[in-house]
């Protein structure tokens, strides 16, 4: 049907909006696809949702090409299936919780592992009836507690989520690798450039897991790549290469000094410098010890104290995939005061570790080995202690990948193999994951099934999710100059944006013309937008043909006496003088070459 500008559920604004953050949801807004309902709760207007409506299209298209078979869940879901799992706890303040009149406990799905996994517990029986994957694109809720930058990271959001059955770890690997295969076809399709990275599972559980991430200044996500092209991840996901072990013989002894008006770790190394002018001690020779707070799932606050070199900070992020479903929080002054073992900007891992009298628990650096020694707090005011060998003077509860990937970093596997490759960093923003979840939701959930011997086994699940409407968003932010959007053809709401140039009742030859043209296009399976508006300038009209972004635009207007009209391409600029006979034939060409 052919969208009428003055007819069409439309008003542009020439202004940003206060609330926008990135340039993708500015022009989504003040191109009328998109209105803010509340905090991260947005309206699809009629441009809006025929875009969405073209990236959930090709999902589908790609989703039931690979074989997968759509299955469709309500939102709105009962706590047993979730308590079964723990995710009723371990989801803590991001789930949406409710009662019905009689009091029963329901949430707003999240993800729905649980529904997925006990739909074919019901149905299925037998290894006969596997491999299979199912899939659905549905709406979800998150109570995030920073929803930001539109439809990127909202409280409502719409998801692809597939699920893959097998009764081994064989038939998972193979649906794993089909889904990987759909993914790279779907985000091809949607022209939205991506890396694959490896990733971690976090709260999800499982095994292997890789991310596809949009390369964007704007993403969320800092992920790694090889100088040699042999390897990338999530920043989460990177694994320190350990240092040698060294001899603990023949090392000298720790000893305190006297170290006053040290705040920073570089007034630290200036003073250990003059202290002792031959031993030429960098940041890196220093541990710092970082005291937070893990908020669990249950509301439980724990302290965690995070052994690093000096050089290195405490990555937040890194921290949270690595201690999952706990967040991180900061310990304050009032927790210090609970803990007087701790000496405030002194803490030395003497007082930590295993057999420690303050009860927390004490992770370090892979880099802290055996036999390296460092600069640390003497957990008294003033004083540091130099020479502290790890494995001699002081352990550890463990090691945990915390501390910040810089540039240049040793890439693990060139490690490993004796290269020496370097990590480079980039910004991504998550648009889809993929997860080998292995049989944590069936057996919570005892999903098993009879093998060729009779014998009851545990089936083995994959988890797939591609953020709909979160990669509607991200095409949006790879597709827009200074004048507005610039949509790919295939998610486009429109093919070509016919532009009648002039007013009614003074330039009704254009109207005529244009209308034909537009009519003629629609009849040749051409999407077209015409702004028939009679009252409206020509600038404000080739303004919001810009702003809405459609891919070619054609104008009718002054040249119209000639025998000709201009053909634009939307996101080059180049333009064209088409003869009035061949305008059809010349838009559908341009539109499936």
């Amino acid at each position: 049907m052919l969208l009428r500008m003055s007819s069409l559920f439309l008003r542009t604004l020439r202004e940003d909006p206060a609330d926008a953050e990135v340039p993708g949801h500015r022009l989504l807004v003040r191109a009328g696809y998109v209105r803010r309902a509340a905090p991260g709760i947005y309206s699809w207007l009629p441009l809006g949702y025929r875009v969405y409506q073209n990236v959930e299209r090709i999902v589908r298209e790609e989703m039931d090409a690979a074989g997968f078979q759509e299955v469709h869940f309500p939102a709105l879901l009962p706590r047993e299936p979730y308590e079964a799992t723990n995710r009723w706890t371990e989801y803590g303040e991001n789930l949406f919780r409710l009662k019905d009149r009689r009091g029963n406990d329901y949430l707003l799905g999240p993800t729905h592992e649980e529904m997925f996994t006990l739909l074919v517990k019901d149905l299925y029986s037998s290894y006969k009836d596997l491999p299979l994957s199912l899939y659905q694109i549905q709406t979800k809720y998150r109570d995030e507690a920073r929803p930001r930058a539109g439809l990127l990271r909202g409280r409502e959001f719409v998801m692809k989520d597939s699920y893959s059955f097998d009764i081994d770890d064989a038939g998972l690997d193979a649906s794993y690798l089909k889904h990987r295969n759909a993914y790279i076809k779907t985000f091809d399709r949607l022209g939205l450039p991506f890396e694959i990275v490896s990733a971690t599972s976090g709260a999800m559980g499982g095994s292997r897991s890789e991310e596809f991430l949009h390369p964007t200044e704007i993403g969320e996500d800092t992920f790694v790549r090889c100088s040699t092209g042999h390897y990338s991840a999530n920043s989460e996901a990177v694994i320190t290469p350990a240092p040698e072990k060294i001899s603990l013989d023949g090392l000298p002894a720790a000893h305190v000094e006297d170290t006053p008006d040290t705040p920073t770790i570089e007034s630290l190394v200036n003073a250990a410098n003059a202290m002792f002018p031959g031993r030429n001690f960098t940041a890196a020779d220093t541990l710092k010890n970082v005291v937070v707070t893990l908020v669990h799932p249950t509301g439980e606050r724990e302290p965690l104290i995070v052994g690093v070199p000096g050089d290195r900070d405490v990555d937040t992020k890194r921290l949270e995939a690595a201690v999952a479903p706990a967040e991180i929080d900061a310990f304050e002054a009032a927790d210090f005061a609970k803990h007087p073992g701790l000496v405030k900007g002194y803490i030395g891992p003497q007082v930590l570790g295993e057999e420690s009298a303050t009860g927390i628990r004490y992770l370090l650096d892979p880099r802290v080995v055996e036999g390296t020694a460092w600069i640390t707090g003497a957990n008294e005011p003033g004083k540091h202690v130099f020479d502290l060998v790890a494995g001699r003077d002081f352990s550890a509860d463990g090691t945990v990948e915390a501390a910040n990937v810089v540039e240049g970093d040793a890439c693990p596997v060139c490690a490993t193999e004796g290269g020496d490759g370097r990590l480079t960093l980039a910004r991504g923003l998550e648009i889809g994951h993929i997860f080998q979840l292995g049989r944590k939701y069936a057996q919570a959930l005892d999903l098993k099934v009879l093998d060729q011997n009779g014998k009851l086994v545990t089936v083995t699940m994959g988890s797939y999710g591609i953020g709909v409407s979160r990669a509607m968003a991200a095409i949006a932010e790879a597709s827009w100059d200074e004048k507005g959007l610039c949509w790919p053809r295939e998610v486009a709401p429109a093919d070509v944006h016919v532009v009648a140039q002039g007013k009614t009742g003074k330039d009704d030859a254009v109207f005529e013309a244009a209308e034909k043209i537009a009519l003629e296009l629609e009849a040749a399976g051409v999407r077209v937008i015409y702004d028939d508006r009679g009252k409206v300038s020509p600038g404000i009209k080739f303004k919001d043909a810009e702003l809405i972004g459609v891919p070619s635009i054609l104008v009718v207007g002054r040249k119209l006496a000639d025998g000709v009209i201009e053909f634009r391409d939307r996101k080059s600029g180049a333009e064209a003088e088409v003869p009035v006979g061949e305008a059809v034939q010349h838009v559908v060409a341009a539109i499936r070459s």
